[in-house]
């Protein structure tokens, strides 16, 4: 139901899943391969894969760092959206790839839940998408040292808060790995 009226289409939108973010990552192995396994599902389906990609400091372009895992790699056609925000679309060429897929309706994950996921989820509801975050394939590092709750805490939240998102016109989901509907005809 999105607002987007000429976007009936899904995307798979996987954040940042990158080696320098999932090495500080808890629970980073199995998000990975729940992650692998929704690209394995979408690109059976037909839905395309747009892979999202952050360079900053500590992740600088190009670096080991900075590159996907390597049980993670797009596949001949898929996008690759370079961001240096945590918000997939401030500054990038995002809203012309989704366009271009006729995607009104995007299903997230990656990393990390408390920055660009949770600025990505919000960036494409309050630009009218459609969004499902997969609340069991995005994950954070430990910032609890900092004043941030534990990891497991974040996600949690996470999933939480977006569960109950609204906003005329749109919906938000919550909704785990196994439950993800790609093609988006429910959830």
């Amino acid at each position: 139901m999105t607002t987007l009226t000429d976007r009936p289409g899904s995307v798979l939108l996987v954040v940042d899943v990158q080696r320098g973010v999932m090495a500080a990552s808890v629970d980073s192995e199995r998000v990975v391969a729940t992650i692998a396994v929704l690209v394995q599902r979408a690109r059976a389906a037909g839905v395309p894969v747009v892979w999202v990609q952050h360079s900053s400091d500590d992740l600088p372009l190009g670096s080991e760092a900075w590159r996907y895992v390597p049980e993670l790699v797009a596949a001949a056609g898929e996008a690759v959206v370079h961001k240096t925000y945590g918000d997939s679309f401030e500054d990038t060429d995002l809203e012309d790839v989704l366009a271009a897929r006729g995607a009104g309706r995007l299903v997230v994950a990656g990393a990390q839940s408390d920055a660009c996921i949770r600025s990505t989820l919000h960036g494409a509801f309050t630009r009218g998408y459609d969004v499902t975050l997969v609340t069991d394939a995005h994950t954070t590092e430990d910032l609890s040292a900092w004043g941030a709750p534990p990891p497991q805490q974040v996600v949690a939240h996470t999933n939480l808060y977006w569960g109950f998102q609204r906003a005329p016109g749109r919906t938000a989901a919550a909704v785990p790995s196994d439950e993800v509907d790609l093609a988006g005809t429910r959830d």
